[in-house]
């Protein structure tokens, strides 16, 4: 009787352990844009409204595959994109729904453009434009398989 009630456990317990969800960035496209005026900025930025789906994904751990984008020179902005750096949204061919901000120390060096997977927790920003709609946090990125 004990072992099965310590075996039930541990299988309880190991399907949290890997309790990320794959996203595909078609997922990611279930969202909405109105154009917003920013005051403090005087100019006027995409405000998301984000499907009830992508909402459900807010504070869980997912899991994306995608380009791996370093735009900043000081290497310290980092993002996971759905097109490589030539067809990323900065370049008019995709919305910002394409793109994930990613926050977390890196101790792997990866090239702009490398395809990567990453797991991290998702947090929606539907109000500050100093950041990217999508965010994931305390990410892990590893090369694609």
């Amino acid at each position: 009787m004990k072992n099965k009630v310590l075996f039930t456990c541990i299988l309880l317990y190991s399907s949290f352990c890997f309790s990320q969800q794959k996203v595909t960035w078609k997922d990611l496209a279930k969202v909405k844009f109105t154009d917003k005026y920013f005051p403090e900025y005087d100019d006027t930025f995409l405000q998301p409204e984000f499907s009830t789906s992508v909402k459900n994904l807010e504070g869980k751990q997912i899991t994306i595959t995608g380009y791996f984008l370093n735009i900043d020179p000081k290497g310290k902005l980092y993002i996971l994109s759905k097109g490589p750096m030539s067809a990323c949204f900065f370049c008019g061919i995709g919305g910002p729904e394409t793109a994930v901000e990613l926050q977390s120390t890196f101790k792997r060096k990866f090239k702009t453009d490398q395809i990567v997977t990453v797991t991290g927790t998702l947090k929606l920003n539907g109000s500050d434009v100093e950041h990217f709609n999508y965010i994931l946090i305390n990410c892990k990125v590893t090369l694609a398989k």
